[in-house]
């Protein structure tokens, strides 16, 4: 098999960090979004109203899929308690989300900076760090291959480079 670059998802620490060093609602609504949904960052630049499940409390993402890409894919996001009343509040208000895809990158490393993390954070980075914090909570692989949207485990296999220590603390604490 042909080697495969695998970003480092950040530390728990490191991801708290990175939620309390955001300082105004708009920093604050796109890294627990990314950090609590998994969402690539173009799905979260095309986020609009008709995306969101108001009752059921879900983001319903249309992506990849197809050949050329023809958003034919279907996905269901819950939201969690923390980004609920964030998306719900800015798409009450909005009809879209409102920032492109780099305005998004450069706030990130802009946060990431303020929160003296010293390797680089990008979204990606963060819908990493989601696939490994759900894993350690508890998700099966199959699950997190459909909120990720994959179509292949190998695919999501990818994002779940867990830490020597990460697999030794598991590994003890269920043998």
């Amino acid at each position: 098999m042909a080697y495969q670059f695998k970003r480092e998802p950040l530390t728990q620490d490191e991801a708290n960090r990175l939620a309390l060093a955001c300082a105004t609602h708009k920093e604050k609504l796109i890294v627990w979004t990314l950090l609590d949904t998994g969402l690539r960052v173009s799905e979260l630049a095309g986020l609009t109203k008709d995306n969101l499940d108001w009752q059921m409390h879900r983001l319903m993402i249309y992506g990849k899929g197809g050949p050329y890409g023809t958003k034919s894919k279907r996905r269901i996001i819950p939201l969690s308690p923390r980004v609920q009343p964030l998306i719900e509040g800015h798409l009450a208000l909005h009809d879209k989300f409102g920032m492109s895809s780099r305005t998004i990158q450069r706030l990130i490393k802009l946060i990431a900076n303020r929160s003296n993390i010293s390797r680089p954070v990008t979204p990606h980075v963060l819908r990493h760090t989601f696939a490994v914090t759900v894993v350690q909570k508890g998700i099966s692989l199959p699950s997190l291959q459909k909120l990720l949207g994959h179509d292949r485990l190998t695919t999501t296999e990818i994002y779940l480079n867990l830490s020597p220590e990460e697999a030794m603390r598991e590994f003890q604490s269920k043998w």
